[in-house]
């Protein structure tokens, strides 16, 4: 690799650029798009296009600027790509239309930062593209980013930049965590008061749970049915699929207190709760009747209406979430324990296997894949389930090892929310301390694993949780830039991770902050967080020391 391009992530084969061979660009230079690669040229002249002022019209048979062709024999991988660069032309091959789409963001890339703005800073400007010859395919093939829109809302046109800022560092596969103790952001026809009621709370604790600030005004938002077909296509056209996560059956005070009849009434009046305006576990959890088991069939049901499966790679998976559901309403509740006899179950962890178990049958028999946080675990799971491994890699290994599908997303690397220095200056400092190098030398696949049990890594996850990221500043800031650093390890083949050449990386980063800054993406410098990032006096929960290895 070499600092003059800084490519990222690192591609597979790459050439360093030949002396004297650029290729120029400009207004006179067209697309020759071969079958099958319109919506990549199209792609090209509305965002490459726009950021140049070049026109780069249809040119067809004409060799003198942009090629692209899909050939079978370029790759056995539908996300690799070939990308040669001479005096004559620009050449993007690929077997399938998601590599060429890669290929485009690689030659954005070797254009330059300006490249990634949304209009030319400069008119009449030739645009060099280095001499180089690109040979790539990514290692994984779930390459996700988690963004929990439930805690702090992200409005529909946030949603649709950071789709952009995937696909730019070439991640395919977007998980929505949409439901949680805070709020419901998804529009049900069925059921209208779950965003009527479910998406809105009164007031948000301003910090970690043990803060003692109140942000004393209404938070919340949803995202109507057309808004989640619009996020659905636009994440196609850019060859990212979107995975929906409803959380059952814990991680649902938002959901009881639009629906009462959801909850332990039994219990606790739930006729008295409301969207919940802390941080933390509800102890609020679906009460495991019929009625509940109906009313979620009903919300799955307009759901997979608006997430079709398709020839999307992930399109089938339905996240149910499955974690932290605290089971002492079920302990307390006589229907509860009427349902664990009746059932013959092995207490309250039987009864939320059964809970779970009810909706992997349930979206089986529809086509789809269940995919939950690795708690599903617990009581046996159907052959097709998969599992998201964030309690570290424990999960992730026993689900490989009973042959079920695994993306790792382990807290101790890839919770984004944790902070990224020890310094006082850091803001609402939560967790462990997770440095840009940490997640770089993060390996998703654990080492205990056989070939065969390996094989079940489908890849890894990245996750923004939002309590203390209150909009998209916030989200900007503990992504990035560890998210390229994520996006680096998820595509490239790199070596072990203490033979990870991170100064290497950081040298490519010099160049790709410069992107980033054309992007507008509100990131953390590397000399630390400028003085607008910062929050004195907003306590968070940092944890010392280094986080476990497993």
């Amino acid at each position: 690799m070499t600092v003059r391009t800084g490519l990222i992530p690192a591609p597979a084969e790459f050439s360093p650029p030949g002396e004297g061979a650029a290729h120029l660009l400009d207004a006179g230079s067209g697309i020759d798009a071969g079958p099958g690669t319109e919506r990549v040229a199209q792609w090209l002249r509305a965002t490459v296009g726009a950021a140049t002022g070049l026109p780069l019209p249809p040119h067809p048979g004409d060799r003198d600027g942009i090629v692209l062709r899909l050939d079978p024999r370029e790759s056995d991988d539908p996300e690799g790509y070939g990308l040669t660069v001479d005096r004559h032309a620009i050449t993007l091959r690929a077997a399938a239309e998601p590599g060429l789409f890669h290929a485009a963001q690689t030659l954005r890339q070797l254009l330059g930062p300006d490249a990634f703005r949304r209009a030319p800073v400069t008119s009449g400007r030739q645009w060099e593209v280095p001499a180089v010859t690109v040979r790539d395919a990514p290692r994984f093939r779930w390459r996700g980013l988690m963004l929990d829109v439930a805690r702090h809302f992200m409005p529909k046109d946030g949603v649709l930049r950071y789709l952009d800022l995937m696909a730019a560092h070439k991640l395919n596969a977007l998980h929505l965590h949409l439901t949680d103790d805070q709020g419901w952001r998804v529009e049900i026809l069925k059921y209208p008061r779950l965003t009527e009621v479910g998406a809105w709370r009164a007031r948000t604790r301003f910090g970690h749970r043990a803060s003692p600030l109140w942000e004393r005004k209404p938070h919340g938002g949803f995202y109507t049915q057309d808004d989640i077909r619009e996020i659905v296509a636009y994440a196609a056209e850019r060859h990212v699929t979107v995975v929906p996560e409803i959380d059952v059956p814990g991680h649902s005070q938002a959901a009881i207190a639009a629906y009462p009849e959801l909850g332990n009434t039994d219990v606790v009046d739930t006729t008295a709760l409301c969207v919940w305006d802390d941080w933390g576990i509800s102890p609020h959890v679906l009460a495991p009747t019929d009625t509940t088991l109906r009313f979620y069939e009903d919300v799955f049901e307009e759901l997979l209406g608006l997430f079709p499966a398709d020839a999307a790679r992930f399109s089938r998976f339905v996240h149910i979430g499955g974690d932290e559901c605290l089971k002492d309403q079920w302990a307390a509740s006589p229907t509860a324990q009427a349902r664990i006899r009746d059932l013959g179950l092995d207490g309250e962890d039987g009864l939320q296997a059964w809970f779970v178990g009810h909706f992997d049958t349930w979206l089986t028999a529809r086509g789809r894949r269940l995919i939950g946080w690795d708690e599903i675990l617990e009581g046996g799971l159907a052959k097709g389930a998969a599992v998201s491994s964030w309690r570290g890699y424990a999960g992730g290994v026993a689900a490989a090892r009973a042959g079920h599908d695994v993306v790792m997303c382990p807290e101790q690397y890839v919770y984004l929310d944790h902070r990224q220095d020890a310094g006082a200056q850091e803001p609402v400092p939560i967790g462990y301390v997770r440095t840009l190098e940490d997640v770089y030398r993060f390996e998703p696949v654990p080492p205990e694993l056989t070939p065969e049990e390996a094989a079940h890594v489908l890849g890894a996850q990245a996750n923004v949780w939002t309590e203390v990221m209150e909009d998209h500043a916030r989200v900007d800031y503990h992504a990035f830039p560890r998210l390229a650093a994520f996006a680096e390890v998820a595509w490239s083949r790199l070596p072990a991770p203490e033979q990870r050449d991170f100064a290497g990386f950081e040298e490519r980063m010099a160049e790709h902050y410069r992107r980033l800054d054309a992007l507008g993406v509100g990131y953390r410098p590397p000399s630390g967080p400028r003085p607008w990032q910062r929050r004195p006096g907003v306590p968070g929960r940092p944890i010392e020391g280094a986080p476990p290895n497993r």
